[in-house]
């Protein structure tokens, strides 16, 4: 029933074209759902994030033929390694991913006009590209050829809920999702198969499958028997695969922490996981677009819709343009301010007169603020300064007598000091220990009150703190105490000269 649905509205969109009014001429039809059909066979079995950087590439099919010639010479390159040797390309980003996986732009470079056709379908119907690799899943699924295995994990999710607008020719939508990831997330394979065996009988005749295995000049060496896929050698990859699809929007995205890893010049700026994809018409490279809706739609969103996909530099430099010709606070130039003819200006509006904050703001008179500060009598501040007599201040440290502190010290007479060591007679010392009866000394301690001693020892503690701050502010103790000082320092660099 559901071929036959898809069969009807295939019929009904054509019978649509046929009638389409003599100014829609010059434009070609939407793709069909057989047409689909037919163009998505290829790669409908790619892993989800492989065959997202697939869609976005095909937008671009001049660069896919030049990345196509370019990892044909280098076929000893893959996965990260070649994506970071052509960073130094003008490709856009997309295609200088798929120089990872050179079997998938071996099957590209062979169909040049497969690859406009994909493209185009993807830039003015998403939706139905994306309904489409759900069916021809589904398909592969019923025949027995989609499972999970070695090099793949496929998992079925309800399908999201159907749109409230309802399209008359358009099929109708899946009512499951199949996803396709890689079994080992940083080993891919590229699975290469025939679209006649896998998905079963082919239900367009009129549009059939083709095969686009890779040319053997490519040294792959597949082989293809019956309705297999062949896989080939895994493809080490850590950040060559950025891309994603979002099944309920329908559309594909981008992994922000995967491609700033790999993309080192062409970073991302945001705070988001993932961010959506949008197109740049700058690396089409003039190849124009199938329909004037998609060219009119991509030129419109060109300028600011594509924030979270690439740099801004080209829209600040038109933004910068459109902005240098205006005069007053409506210029956001600052080098341009520079150079207004302030006398343009009016003046400033009295508050409460109902002008906005803005009015107020353009009326300033910025003279009157410059003439103000132009009548400062600087040289009065200057005066005060200049009447200050530095040289009191120097002279103060050297008016101190220093001599007295040195006549103090050098009037100690330590003769007397050494007389009075060398007067004891120092063997009568070591025999006052030996003459004392410890056993009494020890009773003493033990019968020691030792709660006194220790609000002796409080009350000490309390003593010393006062000793330590008395005569803090009496300025004649502490003059003494640092002639002191100064004595016994001039006491202790004559003994050292000595």
């Amino acid at each position: 029933m559901y071929l036959i649905l898809r069969s009807i509205a295939a019929i009904f969109a054509m019978t649509l074209v046929l009638a389409a009014t003599p100014a829609r001429a010059a434009d070609p039809p939407a793709f069909t759902a057989a047409q689909l059909d037919q163009m998505l066979a290829p790669i409908a079995l790619f892993p989800d994030a492989l065959l997202s950087q697939v869609l976005m590439a095909t937008t671009y099919p001049s660069q896919v033929g030049q990345a196509a010639d370019w990892a044909f010479a280098n076929r000893e390159l893959k996965g990260d390694d070649a994506v970071k040797a052509v960073q130094d390309k003008s490709w856009d980003p997309s295609v200088q991913s798929l120089v990872a996986f050179p079997q998938v732009l071996a099957m590209l470079g062979e169909k040049p006009e497969w690859v406009r056709d994909l493209g185009d379908a993807f830039l003015a119907q998403p939706g139905a590209v994306m309904d489409s690799v759900q069916f021809l899943r589904s398909k592969a699924r019923a025949a027995g050829n989609l499972s999970s295995n070695e090099q793949q994990i496929v998992t079925v999710e309800a399908a999201p809920p159907a749109p409230q607008t309802i399209v008359v020719n358009a099929p109708p939508p899946p009512t499951q999702i199949i996803v396709i990831a890689p079994a080992q997330p940083q080993a891919i394979f590229v699975p290469i198969f025939n679209p006649l065996f896998i998905f079963g009988p082919w239900w367009h005749p009129l549009f059939p499958p083709f095969f686009v295995p890779p040319p053997v000049r490519w040294g792959f060496g597949w082989s293809v028997v019956g309705s297999a896929i062949w896989w080939g050698t895994a493809i080490g990859v850590r950040n060559a695969l950025w891309g994603g699809v979002n099944w309920n929007t329908r559309n594909v995205n981008i992994n922000v922490n995967q491609w700033n890893n790999i993309n080192v010049n062409n970073r991302i700026t945001s705070n988001d996981r993932n961010v959506n994809w949008n197109h740049n018409p700058g690396n089409r490279q003039g190849m124009p677009y199938r329909d004037a809706s998609t060219r009119n739609r991509i030129q419109q969103n060109s300028f600011g819709g594509r924030e979270d996909y690439r740099g801004r530099e080209d829209q600040r430099a038109q933004a910068r343009a459109a902005l240098s010709d205006r005069v007053g606070a409506e210029n956001l130039n600052r080098d341009a301010l520079r150079d207004i003819d302030r006398n343009q200006i009016p003046q400033r509006l009295p508050a409460g007169s109902g002008a906005t904050m803005q009015d107020r703001a353009a009326n300033i008179d910025r003279n009157q603020a410059q003439n103000r500060a132009a009548n400062v009598d600087r040289s009065q501040i200057q005066d005060r300064a200049g009447n200050i007599d530095r040289g009191q201040v120097p002279s103060r440290p050297a008016n101190i007598d220093r001599s007295q502190a040195q006549n103090r010290a050098a009037n100690v007479d330590r003769s007397q000091i050494q007389d009075r060591a060398g007067n004891i007679d120092r063997g009568q010392v070591p025999s006052r220990p030996a003459n004392i009866d410890r056993s009494q000394a020890q009773n003493r301690a033990d019968a020691a009150n030792r709660a006194q001693l220790q609000n002796r020892n409080e009350g000490a503690a309390r003593n010393n703190r006062d000793n330590a701050l008395r005569g803090a502010d009496n300025g004649g103790q502490a003059r003494q105490q640092i002639d002191r000082g100064a004595a016994s320092q001039a006491a202790a660099q004559r003994r050292a000269r000595q």
